[in-house]
């Protein structure tokens, strides 16, 4: 399945709210195919802006992925956002 940021509908000017919600629909594969370094690229994000659910979650994840894939899911977010 294609990833968000692959389509117009993620863009720099996303609210945190919706960030938020990408990172919910990876961790739980509601809609997209179950990824958690792509939940925690979106719960990062959301959090950067202020989210404070995403900094709880993000903090929750990182503690349940092996670091290769927290390694992965930092890259992910830092990419993104040098678009």
């Amino acid at each position: 399945m294609p990833s968000f940021d692959d389509s117009a509908s993620a863009t720099p000017d996303m609210s945190a709210d919706m960030m938020f919600e990408l990172g919910m629909q990876y961790s739980l594969g509601r809609g997209v195919e179950r990824d958690m370094c792509e939940a925690h690229k979106w719960f990062n994000l959301a959090a950067m802006r202020g989210h404070e659910r995403a900094r709880r979650y993000r903090l929750e994840l990182a503690e349940e992925l092996e670091p290769r894939e927290l390694h992965e899911a930092l890259a992910r977010a830092r990419k993104w956002l040098q678009r």
